[in-house]
């Protein structure tokens, strides 16, 4: 993340997001495959046996209206000129691993008293049933592995495209670690990834 100043003086927080470029590789058609949608790969690499033919580290399938994908050809390189400043995303990323954490970090509990005759519960979850019941109810929050989850933030707003170095700077933070893949889905255009 990093700062931004807009014309007027205005300073917008940012995260620096390197995008594409992407090249689409399959496209399905609902009459064939009973769906609309593409498949792109990211991160280009070149295979040493055969005929050196390009494969990639990265696919990635797109659900799209047949609208969207008349006139997509196999082959296209799709880059950061798709968006535009002002532009609208919505953006699916892993976020950051926290590891196995207990009940005060996690969901957030307040522990226990620090007096009337505690000594060792301040971050103790404390009864977790009541009554007959000899299991514990699902869904009960407890301590466990913490973060790793798939966040999709939507609404996100394109502050500046640099399409020379590929990379953009959206409004914001953006869950996941420092070199975390990021799904990119414009509102205004068909298709993106970063």
């Amino acid at each position: 993340m990093t700062e931004f100043f807009s014309e007027n003086g205005e300073v917008v927080p940012v995260t620096v997001v390197s995008a594409g470029p992407v090249e689409l590789l399959r496209i399905f058609k609902k009459k064939k495959d009973g769906y609309d949608a593409v498949q792109i790969g990211f991160q280009a690499v070149t295979k040493a046996r055969g005929k050196n033919k390009k494969s990639y580290k990265i696919l990635k399938e797109f659900k799209l209206g047949p609208a969207d994908i008349s006139d997509a050809k196999i082959g296209d390189i799709v880059d950061v000129s798709i968006f535009a400043p002002g532009d609208k995303v919505q953006i699916s990323s892993v976020s950051k691993g926290k590891g196995f954490q207990g009940v005060v970090k996690r969901h957030g509990f307040h522990g226990g008293p620090r007096t009337h005759g505690q000594k060792h519960s301040e971050r103790e979850p404390g009864s977790i049933g009541g009554g007959l019941r000899t299991h514990v109810p699902r869904g009960m929050r407890m301590a466990g592995r913490m973060g790793g989850d798939r966040i999709t933030q939507k609404n996100l707003k394109v502050i500046l495209v640099d399409k020379e170095n590929n990379l953009m700077l959206i409004k914001g933070a953006i869950a996941g670690r420092r070199g975390t893949l990021v799904e990119m889905v414009s509102k205004d255009s068909a298709l993106g990834t970063g």
